[in-house]
């Protein structure tokens, strides 16, 4: 400190702003702001690159004044730094000539960044497997912790991964449970659900971005059924938009919704919503009886019976394309809105 008050004094005309400085970072200090916010805030006060390099923490996180917060693994060549106990080093990258500033703003950051990444390490050594998870997951958490939590679980930041919703089986994986459904994560996809289970597949992502392969996880789970236990976000494009945007009730009122319900209580009725599915699925009557273990001689009454209610021929390719609309949108107004999609985490 002796020290910093003799550069203070011989700033002369920059003094005031110099104590502004201080007082900014004091101002972080006090309220105990997230890593995320620290780095943010000094890469916007700076008006150049600015970061945090921690690899025992499994933290390195950069920000640009007009950008969030990412994750970086090197410091940027011709940075100025000062480096912490513990491996620790910040930056700030700035492309023309040091400002008189520069000095005591990156001293007051590597202060600012030694007393929070203390407060932020306390915790979460102590986590297991599953709150970690439920921590990578969360979409309320920045950065900064979600590279601490991949790093104690032993994945990189930039690992390709992706999770997936399970229902109904213990899947092998580092998972969390909310509520009835299992987020699991891993590099692969699920391959065959075992029996009794259903898979909403999250897409590939980075590791600090698997919040988002979760949400969509969870809405694929909700377009799963018997006939088809796993599904796969990437695949489900336009319907994946509407999951988000329909209600049950506004679902409820789609009239080819309303005729495959009126099916569905007819004798026999789930026989029929399964050739229809088996239909939709194989791309002919032949294949949907194979697939349903069943003569294909049966196949022409059920899927007469069923064109008759729905109004339309359901082995031509137009209404195979509307019949397969309707079956998905059925199934995720029955899933109705997930348990987990009103979590706290998101």
């Amino acid at each position: 400190m002796k020290g910093l008050l003799l550069r203070l004094s011989g700033l002369d005309a920059d003094a005031e702003n110099a104590v502004r400085v201080i007082g900014f970072f004091d101002r972080l200090i006090t309220d105990r702001a997230s890593l995320d916010v620290l780095v943010r805030s000094t890469a916007q006060l700076a008006g150049c690159g600015a970061g945090v390099h921690a690899p025992a923490q499994g933290l390195a996180l950069r920000a640009e004044p007009d950008a969030g917060v990412t994750a970086s693994g090197r410091v940027p060549a011709g940075a100025a730094v000062r480096r912490l106990e513990g491996g620790v080093v910040v930056w700030v990258c700035r492309e023309g000539p040091p400002t008189p500033l520069d000095d005591i703003l990156l001293e007051r950051f590597a202060i600012a960044t030694a007393v929070l990444l203390e407060h932020t390490s306390v915790p979460l050594p102590a986590l297991g497997d599953p709150a970690l998870v439920e921590l990578v997951l969360s979409e309320g958490i920045g950065t900064a912790e979600r590279s601490r939590a991949l790093h104690l679980l032993g994945l990189g930041t930039t690992a390709r991964l992706r999770v997936l919703a399970a229902t109904g089986a213990d899947l092998p994986g580092r998972s969390a449970a909310f509520g009835d459904v299992r987020a699991v994560l891993t590099a692969d996809g699920p391959g065959t659900a075992p029996p009794g289970a259903r898979i909403g597949v999250g897409p590939e992502v980075p590791a600090l971005d698997l919040a988002r392969s979760w949400q969509a996880a969870r809405t694929a789970l909700r377009f799963t059924a018997d006939a088809e236990p796993v599904v796969w976000s990437d695949r489900l494009g336009s319907l994946a938009a509407l999951a988000g945007r329909l209600t049950p009730a506004d679902l409820a009122e789609f009239p080819d919704i309303q005729a495959l319900d009126r099916l569905a209580e007819e004798p026999h009725g789930d026989d029929i919503l399964a050739a229809l599915t088996a239909l939709c699925a194989t791309g002919s009557a032949r294949k949907a009886a194979a697939v349903l273990h069943r003569h294909h001689s049966t196949m022409p009454a059920r899927l007469a019976r069923a064109g008759s209610v729905l109004g339309f021929d359901v082995d031509s390719p137009t209404g195979r394309l509307r019949l397969h609309l309707a079956l998905m949108l059925r199934r995720l107004r029955d899933a109705g809105p997930s348990e987990v999609d009103t979590a706290p985490n998101g």
